[in-house]
């Protein structure tokens, strides 16, 4: 028997991405968060398994929120926290959550370290209204403060900004066990390999093999990406993968 049947099964902690904002989903604004939180969250071990992007409409914020948070272990939103009328992301969450929202006295002493008492007018106040509840994240970059209420962790849209909470709210998180990945390239064009590669995916149930065709400078070629929780299952799995490749004439170590 080997050693990964002798174990416990992987702990996994899962998650979902809400980005809320009429400008994504109308493309003036390209989002930049996607990927760079589902990729930090995968090294640190948590498994990003859904993404929604919703409009500046509360009704649709909640059912969205709702739905993400009572199925996954967290949930990440970026975007509406500013100060502008349709960022409405706090009262959205709050509405979600069934809490009260008002300034925040710890919110309005971070938004003090940075503009007068002049300049923190009414649209930067907006920016201070936080849930019944929620705890703070910090904002390194512009002060005005991300917050965290439950399993779900509401953060700015713009991207550096967004990066920074992140940072602080990592090591917070509950983490599970890392995916581990190889990828091999083929040197064949995935319509070739696609029943023998379907065999070998069958072979291995526990881990998951994808292939992604792209044109290399010989003409169609594939790469394999083989992912698995387990190292031992990974090696097998690549193991056949190359099997198959030398099969069908193309060499590889």
């Amino acid at each position: 028997m080997s050693a990964s049947q002798n174990s416990q099964p992987p702990v996994i902690v899962t998650a979902a991405i809400l980005v809320i904002g009429d400008e994504i989903l109308s493309g003036r604004t390209k989002d930049k968060n996607i990927g760079y939180i589902a990729e930090y969250l995968t090294n640190i071990g948590i498994e990003l398994r859904e993404v929604r992007v919703v409009p500046d409409v509360t009704d649709e914020i909640v059912a969205a929120l709702n739905a993400l948070r009572a199925r996954y272990t967290y949930v990440f939103t970026t975007g509406g926290i500013g100060p502008t009328h349709d960022d409405i992301t706090a009262d959205s969450v709050a509405a979600a959550f069934g809490v009260p929202i008002d300034y925040d006295p710890r919110a309005v002493a971070m938004m003090r370290e940075r503009f007068s008492a002049e300049d923190l007018n009414e649209a930067r106040m907006r920016m201070t209204r936080i849930p019944a509840g929620a705890e703070l994240i910090a904002n390194s970059i512009s002060k005005a403060p991300g917050f965290n209420i439950g399993n779900v962790y509401v953060m700015a849209g713009v991207p550096s900004i967004m990066q920074a909470m992140l940072d602080v709210v990592a090591p917070t998180l509950k983490t599970g066990a890392k995916i581990l990945s190889e990828t091999v390239q083929a040197g064949l064009r995935e319509g070739d390999i696609g029943g023998p590669l379907a065999a070998v995916a069958k072979a291995h149930p526990g881990v998951s093999i994808g292939s992604y065709p792209f044109w290399s400078e010989t003409g169609p070629d594939t790469n394999i990406v083989v992912r698995s929780r387990d190292a031992q299952q990974l090696q097998a799995a690549m193991a056949d993968v190359k099997k198959m490749i030398r099969e069908h004439g193309r060499p590889v170590s």
